[in-house]
């Protein structure tokens, strides 16, 4: 029966079929060719999938980001970050890697940062003389922190697959993300300087004082969120309902961008987004189930563990499976059906159960920047109205750079568990 799926599945991927279709119609095939389950089954698995409290939080924090960039609240960050950062040389490239960090604290989701952060300063470091590709594949990689930092959707759909903690998976993303971000101002700000570029950033920047004027309605909703899960005030799932209220409220009644025809949009591109995600997850969860059945986790985790010999040798060996699997298969996909099937391998070598979360998810992000399927990439092109091809060669070093942090925070493993152990321990 498994292997049944999993070659119907690689046949309808190789045709070009949706990734949730794929899995679907092969376990379609799997009950079928089984022949002792009713198709009643296959209605059990699609509700068991979704009849999990912590998926609640996926619409809302969709919602949150939508509304953020709608309401005039992602406008004001940008212009906070350039106040900032924006006086010295490449200081136009820096912000918006320190946008993408703030923004990414709500939001949840790198399209949504893409988006909204991306339609601001990607015309601005244009304007200032940064060649368009560059600028592009800046924002498309920096937008990878909609996915790292907390709150992320990938990092939820991690936790309800696996049965792991939502807030300690949080929490345990804050330090590669602000490695990562270090890293990306550090090779950004080099960059400019190397090549003569932002010599003229601050000329158009707000003073200091006057963006925090401005943006401190805006600069609190991460402090309110955040500082909410990690105080015990409510939980991750709620935190996202808070997000959705205040930004409704500062957009609609201080900021006053979010009229009727403005929120209609905005809910109708939040639903198609939550509904292409829960349906994912609710033909991932049949899928599993049967993987479960035939035995696949407990034969796959006898296989790697006679492959590799250790710890070690075991994280770099998933660490090159998941670079090339984000490359060709849809984030949230890949985690909802790979995370059940290797963290028990995981933790058979001794790796922290959000450890590998975080060494996962920072994987799989990768593929957003990575073709042929980096949806960052198409999503910083429509902004940019360039050709996705332009963007391979400025694109390069900053996937290096991720591939540097990623391999620093799979063998420094205190990097990602200090910020968990100092809240949870």
């Amino acid at each position: 029966m498994s292997q049944l799926m999993l070659l119907s599945m690689l046949i309808f991927l190789i045709l070009s079929l949706p990734v949730a279709v794929a899995v679907g119609i092969s376990s379609f095939f799997g009950v079928l060719y089984d022949g002792h389950m009713t198709w009643l089954v296959i209605a059990q698995q699609l509700y068991a999938a979704l009849d999990k409290y912590p998926l609640v939080a996926v619409p809302f924090f969709i919602l949150a980001g939508n509304l953020m960039q709608d309401g005039g609240i992602s406008e004001r960050m940008v212009d906070f970050a350039k106040s900032v950062v924006g006086g010295v040389q490449g200081g136009l490239a820096v912000s918006c890697v320190l946008t993408c960090m703030i923004f990414s604290a709500v939001a949840g989701s790198s399209v949504a940062t893409t988006f909204a952060v991306g339609a601001i300063l990607i015309p601005a470091m244009v304007k200032h003389g940064y060649p368009k590709p560059f600028a592009a594949s800046l924002q498309a990689t920096s937008a990878e922190f909609g996915v790292i930092l907390p709150p992320s959707i990938p990092m939820i759909l991690f936790a309800v697959s696996t049965d792991t903690s939502v807030g300690e998976l949080f929490i345990t993303g804050v330090g590669p993300g602000l490695l990562i971000g270090g890293a990306l101002m550090l090779y950004v700000w080099f960059y400019a300087r190397r090549k003569g570029l932002g010599k003229n950033d601050g000329a158009d920047r707000l003073p200091l004082w006057q963006s925090f004027k401005r943006a401190w309605l805006a600069l609190l909703m991460p402090v309110i969120i955040l500082g909410g899960i990690y105080g015990g005030i409510f939980t991750p799932t709620e935190a996202s309902a808070v997000a959705v209220v205040y930004a409704w409220l500062v957009g609609t009644f201080v900021y006053r961008r979010l009229s009727y025809s403005v929120l209609s949009k905005t809910l109708h591109r939040t639903v198609i987004s939550t509904a292409v995600i829960m349906f994912i997850i609710a033909n991932a969860g049949i899928f599993g189930f049967l993987l479960n059945r035939a035995g696949i986790p407990a034969a796959l985790g006898e296989w790697l563990g006679q492959l590799f010999t250790d710890k070690y040798m075991f994280l770099l060996g998933v660490n090159a499976a998941l670079f090339l699997v984000g490359m060709f298969i849809e984030t949230s996909a890949s985690i909802v059906v790979l995370a059940p099937l290797l963290l028990p391998v995981a933790m058979h070598f001794g790796v922290d159960p959000s450890h590998f979360g975080i060494i996962m998810v920072v994987n799989l992000a990768l593929g957003m920047v990575t073709p042929p399927f980096g949806v960052n990439l198409f999503a910083a092109c429509t902004v940019a109205n360039i050709r996705l091809e332009t963007l391979m060669r400025p694109l390069v070093p900053f996937v290096l750079v991720i591939v540097a942090c990623l391999m620093i925070i799979t063998y420094v493993p205190d990097l990602s568990l200090f910020f968990r152990d100092l809240v949870y321990r």
